[in-house]
């Protein structure tokens, strides 16, 4: 009988060693096919999947049909900007999405608030003025830096509002320190350059 409990006895740290075994031989394993995953430097580049597309100032002063639709920034409490360049109040926005371009208070491609930097203290006149066509080239710089540096947020923008509206919002080029703005008069950037720390001493 005494024989009895000491199998049962044996059963049992025969059964818990050979699970703890099994562990961490699954540790060990998974450990180092991380490592290797991590130590591979072969970078899988981002390509575009569809063209980009660029709209001409006739584009943008054509589609002022009711039955044409807009997208716009939709975020903003006052200010809104459609994907024509237009800026109006928000009370100044048509069902189809678009700024009435009829009343005096729309502005199209106002850089009032942007600094010679491509910075702007309002983010809708920062979308506004990247919007302008004669700012394609500074774009184009972007793009492919984007597609050097695989930047997945600019490989997936497909057009020039979107890309505008990714780059005017407020990203890590625009901070110093992880908590405070290099320019909090100039936070919105759609240039290459983002404000300069000394920029705040200046202003």
């Amino acid at each position: 009988m005494w024989y009895a409990a000491i199998l049962r006895f044996l059963r049992r740290r025969i059964i818990l060693g050979l699970i703890l075994t099994l562990s961490l031989c699954y540790c060990i394993f998974s450990y180092v096919g991380k490592s290797e995953f991590l130590d591979n430097d072969d970078v899988v580049p981002i390509k575009r999947t569809q063209p980009f597309i660029w709209r001409t100032l006739q584009q943008h002063n054509s589609s002022n049909d009711v039955d044409d639709t807009c997208r716009n920034s939709v975020q903003g409490k006052v200010l809104i900007v459609d994907d024509r360049g237009y800026v109006c109040p928000r009370s100044e926005i048509l069902s189809n999405g678009c700024c009435n371009s009829e009343t005096q208070h729309v502005l199209q491609y106002p850089c009032e608030t942007c600094n010679p930097n491509n910075c702007c203290a309002i983010f809708e006149y920062c979308i506004s003025c990247c919007l302008h066509p004669d700012k394609k080239n500074v774009l184009e710089m972007i793009l492919k830096k984007a597609t050097e540096q695989n930047n997945v947020l600019f490989a997936s923008v497909s057009d020039h509002f979107e890309l505008c509206l990714a780059k005017c919002r407020t990203n890590s080029q625009s901070v110093q320190h992880e908590n405070s703005y290099k320019d909090p008069k100039a936070k919105h950037c759609y240039g290459e350059t983002a404000p300069t720390a000394n920029s705040i001493d200046e202003a």
